[in-house]
C-alpha cells in the first residue's frame, strides 16, 4: 500500500513543486512506483513535466466525478512515475466542494482505488490553505513542508502546523510530519544560515539534514519539461534532491518501524 506525502506550504514560491517533482524524480529512479498528483490549479508539475495544462482532463475532473481517475493518467519521462495532471479547472473546485458530503475526503476516497498499485503518492498542494490543500492533508499519512532560508520562515511553518493539528484532532489523527526541507539555500548569506539554524532549534528531528541550493539549473530545468535529474544530473541542486530523496526513504523506514 502506497505511503501518500503532501507536500505543502501556504506560502508561494518556496520550491514546494520543485521538490514534488524532483524527489518523485528520484524515487522512481531508486525503482519505486511513483503517483504524482498535481493538485494545484497552476498545474506547475504537470508543465513543469512537458505538459499543456490548458489541454488536458486531469484531478479536477477525478474530483468532480466525471472521468474515472485512471483514464487521466500522464507517463513521465521517467520510468515507474505517473503523473495525475493539475488544470486551472481546479480553481473552481473548491467552490464546488463546499455543499458536497464529506467534502475535506474526496481526494483521499479517490486515492483508495490506486493505492495498491505504488509505493509512493505524492501530493503537490496549492499554496494556500483552502479546501484542495485540506483534501491533499487528509488523504494523506505524511506531510513534508519546503521552506525557504528567509525570514518568514518560521511564522509561516507555525501556521500550517496549527492546521495540520486542527486535521489531526478532528479528521485524521494518524497524519504525522516527516519533516521540513530547507530550499533555495545560500550558503553566502548570514541570513540562510541563521534561518537553518532556529528552524533546527526550533523543530528538533523534524529538519531534513538534506538542503536544497538555490540553483539556476534548478530554475531553468522545468521550461524543458525535465527533472532536474534528466536536465542536469551532475549539478549541486541534482545531488541535493538525490540526498533528499534517500532521506525520504530512510525516514519512511525509521516511521514504518515505529508504527509497527
Amino acid at each position: 500500500m502506497a505511503h501518500i506525502v503532501s507536500v505543502v506550504n501556504q506560502k508561494g514560491g518556496v520550491g514546494k513543486t520543485t521538490t514534488s517533482m524532483n524527489l518523485a524524480a528520484y524515487l522512481a529512479h531508486f525503482g519505486k512506483y511513483v503517483l504524482l498528483v498535481d493538485l494545484d490549479p497552476q498545474g506547475n508539475a504537470t508543465s513543469g513535466f512537458g505538459h499543456d495544462v490548458n489541454t488536458l482532463a486531469g484531478t479536477y475532473e477525478a474530483l468532480a466525478g466525471t472521468q474515472r481517475m485512471k483514464d487521466l493518467f500522464l507517463k513521465t519521462p521517467h520510468d515507474g512515475l505517473t503523473l495525475l495532471p493539475g488544470t486551472p479547472n481546479l480553481a473552481g473546485a473548491a467552490v464546488e466542494l463546499v455543499n458536497e458530503f464529506n467534502r475535506e475526503r474526496k481526494l483521499q476516497q479517490l486515492l483508495l482505488e490506486v493505492r495498491n498499485d505504488y509505493d509512493y503518492i505524492i501530493i503537490d498542494n496549492p499554496p494556500s490553505l483552502g479546501l484542495l490543500t485540506i483534501n491533499g492533508l487528509v488523504a494523506s499519512d505524511s506531510v513534508l513542508i519546503p521552506v525557504q532560508a528567509e525570514y518568514y520562515a518560521l511564522e509561516g511553518i507555525g501556521q500550517l502546523l496549527n492546521t495540520v493539528n486542527l486535521i489531526k484532532q478532528n479528521i485524521k489523527p494518524e497524519l504525522e510530519i516527516m519533516g521540513a526541507v530547507i530550499t533555495m539555500f545560500d550558503t553566502r548569506t548570514n541570513l540562510s544560515n541563521q534561518v537553518l539554524q532556529e528552524l533546527y532549534k526550533h523543530f528538533p528531528g523534524k529538519i531534513f539534514r538534506s538542503v536544497i541550493p538555490r540553483s539556476i539549473r534548478l530554475a531553468e530545468a522545468p521550461s524543458f519539461g525535465k527533472s532536474i535529474l534528466h536536465y542536469d544530473p551532475e549539478s549541486k541542486a541534482a545531488k541535493a534532491y538525490e540526498r533528499l530523496a534517500r532521506e525520504f526513504l530512510l525516514r519512511e523506514e525509521a516511521q514504518v518501524s515505529t508504527a509497527e
